[in-house]
């Protein structure tokens, strides 16, 4: 039960499976005077009138709580039967949790209980750790409780002292506790005091050597890791920067070219993650730095997550490099196979320069005559395993950088991305206007009405998106269709002209209306989120977006991004119902106050958690088990600048006061090595 339910298999996984919560038991409240914004009480007392009370088809197990002061409700609606056998009337408990007001009455639902007569192990500590168990293991008996005894057990056979796991100069410069008195103490502190210094350790070790992991595999790759050399800009980058710039350059854009340049001439192998909000100019970032490559006679590549994202840049790339002789094609599953067949020929020749693609790009027979330079769009669509594979077209590695326009809050990005040097685009190119951002409900679908109305006779077109969270929904997919029939009544034929796009369409269906729209030969598209990337009309002004309480921060700062793209001032509505939940609430009220994708970045983190950030679930990278990325900002910058400084005077760990590091890499050799393939 130890294993299935909380995966404790060793004495070691038992001594490190720390109490969520140390609980004061000295201090008990009363019912008639206790503070209701203290977020968990203890109160001493008895229970009586315990009964079942069943609706529907849901029960659950109440019972009348009273301590000489007064009475409150507990409630239980999972574990009744468990929770009916333990509990006897006439014992003493100390009831533990956070009351709440239901109907007048004061209730705790799903208390902590135990016995008033503590067990002698437990009689020398005021504070009473609490353990994290499951419905399940509790109604086989193993509760906080029993993992309290055996954890007490444990430590009554631990050696005085256990081996350190942090250098001493470190253990010193950061006033920590030393390791075996703070793992006593996570379980057994005389004083809160003492359980925050124990605390305060293990966050920093958790953090220190998840740092330690990354980092190390970057300096490794620095200095060991050779790359081409790409010590000339010549002549297609000066022909483009001078006669065939779109529009100018902002700051930051010149600083991450600069930043990339200095990697590309360094002589070792670049491993850049580029940040940059949607409609920051990363895509030009791209093609600039890809001229470098050819300029020092080696083939680029483009991988894109989508057709449409990988034909639009594509089609970009053909705009921007016309009359400059730079051989560009596009690989795309669609294609014909003579025509697939001519371009992988002519790569493997030297006859292309630049190919963009799909992941049909890793497919084996697809070989290039040399390449030097990679550029992965939307970097978290793609299995790090299929990355990998562009890993090995080359008998040098090549240059990689991979992009990302779902902006990473620094925190976050310091931890995942401890082994990728990391450039940021943080300001729009000039005339850009901030997209305004409404909310609506359903009350006020004829105001929307109007103002579609409005902008469509102004000459401008409109997004409508549906969450089609999983194409084969199909309640998601009627919703759609609902909406577009909705829509064709409200703007008729043949005034205004429609588009209807979805996943489950042919892909030459949905190019077909995608192009319509972007030709301005309909008025409004109907979609799913097949249009979150890769669709660029200037002209779309206004994005509607229906039950945005079922999108993500992220997502809903995605689909904004798809208007606002050229000079005119665009919106965008978000439409609810009526009742939303307070996480949805500040969901929409985010991104009506702010159009900065970073600080919509660190909200999504802070209500969201960073185990569930779009993409970045699959890389495995997220196990804390204590730390917490946003409270503990300044631990992760410290543990992160002192590995940093480690690593820069001792790169392969060879002082005495670094064995425990180097042991800790020894253990870790055999682990996948995720960081060498972005």
């Amino acid at each position: 039960m130890l294993a299935k339910e909380l995966d404790i298999h060793t004495y070691g996984d038992l001594l490190h499976y720390f109490p969520y919560r140390m609980l004061d038991r000295s201090r008990v409240s009363t019912v008639d005077s206790f503070d209701p914004e203290e977020n968990y009480l203890v109160f001493r007392g008895r229970i009586s009138d315990m009964h079942t009370v069943t609706t529907g088809r849901s029960s659950r197990l109440e019972a009348t709580f009273f301590d000489g002061t007064g009475g409150m409700q507990l409630v239980w609606f999972q574990g009744i039967k468990w929770i009916k056998e333990s509990l006897k009337a006439g014992v003493v408990y100390l009831v533990m949790g956070k009351p709440t007001l239901y109907n007048g009455v004061y209730q705790i639902a799903h208390p902590d209980i135990e016995a008033a007569s503590m067990d002698d192990e437990h009689r020398n500590h005021s504070y009473m750790p609490v353990y994290s168990t499951t419905e399940k293991s509790k109604a086989r008996g193993l509760t906080s409780k029993v993992i309290a005894r055996y954890t007490q057990t444990l430590m009554q056979q631990l050696p005085p002292r256990l081996p350190e796991t942090l250098p001493q100069s470190v253990i010193a410069k950061f006033h920590l506790m030393e390791r075996t008195q703070a793992l006593r103490t996570m379980h057994y502190p005389d004083t809160m005091e003492q359980w925050q210094q124990a605390l305060m350790r293990e966050k920093f070790e958790e953090l220190f050597y998840h740092q330690l992991d990354y980092q190390y595999l970057r300096t490794a790759r620095r200095l060991h890791s050779v790359g081409r050399t790409f010590g000339v800009v010549g002549e297609r980058f000066n022909d483009f920067y001078h006669n065939h710039l779109p529009f100018p350059l902002t700051g930051a854009q010149k600083r991450v070219i600069k930043e990339i340049r200095e990697d590309m001439r360094s002589g070792r192998q670049m491993n850049r993650l580029l940040q940059g909000d949607v409609g920051s100019g990363k895509t030009l970032v791209a093609l600039m730095t890809i001229l470098i490559a050819l300029d020092n006679g080696c083939q680029a590549c483009l991988m894109a997550p989508t057709e449409i994202l990988a034909t639009q840049h594509y089609a970009n790339f053909q705009r921007m490099l016309d009359g400059i002789g730079i051989r560009t094609e596009l690989l795309v599953g669609s294609l014909n196979p003579g025509k697939k067949k001519s371009i992988k020929s002519r790569l493997a020749n030297g006859d292309i320069d630049i190919l963009i693609g799909t992941h049909a790009l890793i497919e084996d027979n697809v070989q290039f005559a040399r390449l030097g330079y990679v550029v992965i769009d939307e970097q978290h669509r793609f299995g790090v395993e299929q990355r990998a594979k562009l890993w090995s077209k080359s008998d040098i590695p090549p240059h990689i950088l991979v992009m990302t326009a779902t902006p990473i809050p620094r925190t976050l990005a310091m931890t995942l991305y401890a082994d990728l040097e990391c450039s940021v685009i943080d300001e729009l190119p000039p005339g850009r206007q901030p997209i305004r951002t409404s909310h609506g409900t359903d009350a006020q679908r004829a105001v929307l009405f109007n103002f579609m109305r409005q902008e469509i006779a102004r000459g401008r077109q409109v997004y409508v998106v549906y969450p089609l969270i999983n194409e084969s929904e199909k309640m998601d997919l009627k919703d759609l269709m609902d909406g577009y029939e909705s829509l064709s009544r409200s703007f008729p034929q043949p005034q205004y002209q429609l588009s209807i796009v979805h996943g489950k369409m042919p892909a030459e269906a949905k190019a077909y209306e995608m192009d319509r729209f972007k030709r301005g030969e309909t008025h409004i598209m109907v979609s799913t989120t097949v249009i979150e990337v890769g669709v660029d009309v200037p002209n779309a002004t206004v994005m509607v977006i229906e039950n945005a309480e079922r999108f993500g921060l992220s997502q809903l700062h995605q689909l904004r991004g798809r208007v606002g793209r050229g000079g005119g001032q665009s919106y965008c509505i978000l439409m609810t119902k009526d009742n939303l939940s307070s996480n949805s609430r500040q969901r929409i009220e985010t991104m009506c106050a702010t159009t900065d994708g970073f600080a919509i970045a660190e909200a999504d983190l802070r209500l969201r958690g960073p185990g569930d950030l779009s993409g970045l679930q699959q890389s495995g990278m997220l196990d804390l088990r204590l730390a917490d990325l946003v409270d503990d900002e300044p631990l992760v910058r410290a543990a992160r600048d002192e590995v940093h400084d480690i690593l820069e005077a001792d790169p392969d760990l060879q002082q005495p006061d670094h064995f425990p590091l180097r042991k800790h890499i020894a253990n870790t050799k055999n682990q996948p090595q995720w960081g060498k393939i972005s």
